[in-house]
Protein backbone atom coordinates (compact mmCIF):
# COMPACT_ATOMS: atom_id res chain seq x y z
CA UNK A 1 0.00 0.00 0.00
CA UNK A 2 1.11 3.37 -1.45
CA UNK A 3 1.11 5.57 1.71
CA UNK A 4 0.41 9.43 0.02
CA UNK A 5 2.69 12.19 1.08
CA UNK A 6 0.65 15.64 1.27
CA UNK A 7 1.97 19.04 0.52
CA UNK A 8 0.96 22.55 -0.18
CA UNK A 9 -2.07 22.85 2.76
CA UNK A 10 -2.35 25.18 5.59
CA UNK A 11 -2.20 24.75 8.97
CA UNK A 12 -3.88 27.63 11.52
CA UNK A 13 -4.02 27.29 15.46
CA UNK A 14 -7.88 27.52 16.17
CA UNK A 15 -8.52 28.85 19.76
CA UNK A 16 -9.42 25.64 21.20
CA UNK A 17 -5.76 25.16 20.81
CA UNK A 18 -6.65 21.95 18.00
CA UNK A 19 -5.06 23.28 14.62
CA UNK A 20 -6.74 22.82 11.25
CA UNK A 21 -5.62 21.25 8.66
CA UNK A 22 -6.73 22.08 5.15
CA UNK A 23 -6.45 21.39 1.38
CA UNK A 24 -3.14 20.72 -0.57
CA UNK A 25 -1.99 18.18 -2.76
CA UNK A 26 -1.30 14.48 -2.31
CA UNK A 27 0.59 11.92 -4.16
CA UNK A 28 -2.22 9.68 -5.16
CA UNK A 29 -6.02 12.10 -5.03
CA UNK A 30 -3.96 15.28 -6.34
CA UNK A 31 -5.25 18.67 -5.00
CA UNK A 32 -7.72 18.09 -1.89
CA UNK A 33 -10.87 19.22 -0.73
CA UNK A 34 -10.80 17.89 2.92
CA UNK A 35 -9.68 19.40 6.06
CA UNK A 36 -8.77 17.43 9.31
CA UNK A 37 -8.36 18.82 12.97
CA UNK A 38 -5.15 17.95 14.77
CA UNK A 39 -5.32 17.89 18.82
CA UNK A 40 -1.95 18.11 19.51
CA UNK A 41 -3.29 17.26 23.28
CA UNK A 42 -4.29 13.85 22.60
CA UNK A 43 -2.17 13.61 19.47
CA UNK A 44 -5.40 12.39 17.65
CA UNK A 45 -6.88 13.53 13.68
CA UNK A 46 -10.49 14.12 13.66
CA UNK A 47 -12.27 14.66 9.77
CA UNK A 48 -13.70 17.61 9.66
CA UNK A 49 -16.33 19.90 7.07
CA UNK A 50 -14.62 19.51 3.55
CA UNK A 51 -13.67 22.81 2.23
CA UNK A 52 -16.11 24.40 -0.47
CA UNK A 53 -13.36 24.59 -3.14
CA UNK A 54 -10.50 21.98 -3.51
CA UNK A 55 -7.70 24.18 -3.15
CA UNK A 56 -3.55 23.52 -3.05
CA UNK A 57 -0.72 26.59 -2.23
CA UNK A 58 -3.65 28.87 -0.41
CA UNK A 59 -3.22 30.56 2.46
CA UNK A 60 -5.13 31.00 5.98
CA UNK A 61 -5.83 32.67 8.49
CA UNK A 62 -7.52 32.81 11.95
CA UNK A 63 -10.17 36.07 12.36
CA UNK A 64 -9.71 36.86 16.05
CA UNK A 65 -13.20 38.96 15.82
CA UNK A 66 -15.33 35.47 15.70
CA UNK A 67 -12.77 33.06 15.36
CA UNK A 68 -13.63 31.66 11.77
CA UNK A 69 -10.85 31.06 9.35
CA UNK A 70 -10.59 32.55 6.21
CA UNK A 71 -9.10 30.57 3.18
CA UNK A 72 -8.39 32.22 0.41
CA UNK A 73 -6.04 32.02 -3.29
CA UNK A 74 -3.95 29.10 -4.19
CA UNK A 75 -4.81 26.62 -7.03
CA UNK A 76 -8.16 24.59 -7.70
CA UNK A 77 -6.59 22.53 -10.50
CA UNK A 78 -3.45 21.90 -11.10
CA UNK A 79 -2.76 25.46 -12.85
CA UNK A 80 -5.58 27.12 -12.50
CA UNK A 81 -4.91 29.72 -9.80
CA UNK A 82 -8.06 31.01 -7.93
CA UNK A 83 -9.64 34.26 -6.86
CA UNK A 84 -12.23 32.28 -4.37
CA UNK A 85 -12.48 32.26 -0.68
CA UNK A 86 -13.74 31.16 1.77
CA UNK A 87 -14.33 30.45 5.88
CA UNK A 88 -14.22 28.00 7.57
CA UNK A 89 -16.21 27.82 11.36
CA UNK A 90 -14.79 25.66 13.66
CA UNK A 91 -17.69 26.26 16.15
CA UNK A 92 -19.69 23.47 13.24
CA UNK A 93 -17.19 22.48 11.36
CA UNK A 94 -18.45 23.22 7.96
CA UNK A 95 -16.67 25.59 5.38
CA UNK A 96 -18.91 28.21 3.47
CA UNK A 97 -18.29 30.72 0.25
CA UNK A 98 -17.44 34.53 1.22
CA UNK A 99 -16.33 37.25 -1.07
CA UNK A 100 -13.74 36.54 -3.34
CA UNK A 101 -11.27 38.59 -4.21
CA UNK A 102 -10.69 40.90 -6.89
CA UNK A 103 -7.65 38.87 -8.21
CA UNK A 104 -6.86 35.49 -8.90
CA UNK A 105 -3.98 34.85 -6.46
CA UNK A 106 -1.08 32.27 -5.37
CA UNK A 107 2.40 33.01 -4.10
CA UNK A 108 0.74 35.67 -2.09
CA UNK A 109 0.77 37.45 1.04
CA UNK A 110 -2.10 37.01 3.45
CA UNK A 111 -1.72 39.02 6.79
CA UNK A 112 -4.25 40.08 9.49
CA UNK A 113 -4.22 43.96 10.59
CA UNK A 114 -4.17 44.31 14.05
CA UNK A 115 -5.80 47.27 14.59
CA UNK A 116 -8.84 46.89 12.64
CA UNK A 117 -9.21 42.90 12.38
CA UNK A 118 -9.08 43.00 7.95
CA UNK A 119 -6.75 40.68 6.22
CA UNK A 120 -4.74 42.33 3.30
CA UNK A 121 -4.45 40.27 0.52
CA UNK A 122 -0.83 41.45 -1.20
CA UNK A 123 1.25 40.60 -4.50
CA UNK A 124 1.53 36.74 -5.69
CA UNK A 125 0.74 35.62 -9.30
CA UNK A 126 -2.04 34.91 -11.70
CA UNK A 127 -2.03 31.42 -13.69
CA UNK A 128 -0.86 32.86 -16.41
CA UNK A 129 2.39 34.05 -13.98
CA UNK A 130 1.80 37.42 -14.51
CA UNK A 131 3.01 38.59 -10.86
CA UNK A 132 0.87 41.00 -8.99
CA UNK A 133 1.98 44.43 -7.44
CA UNK A 134 -1.63 44.91 -6.04
CA UNK A 135 -3.17 44.24 -2.62
CA UNK A 136 -6.31 44.02 -1.82
CA UNK A 137 -8.40 44.05 2.39
CA UNK A 138 -11.08 41.77 3.23
CA UNK A 139 -13.36 42.99 5.98
CA UNK A 140 -14.96 40.26 7.94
Amino acid sequence: MITPTVVFHTATLLPNGKVLVAGGEDTIEGILLSAELYDPATGTWTATGSMTTSRSEHLATLLPNNGKVLVAGGYYVTIHATSSAELYDPATGTSAVTDSMNREREDHGLSLVPYNGKVLAVGGHTEAQEFLSSAEMYNP
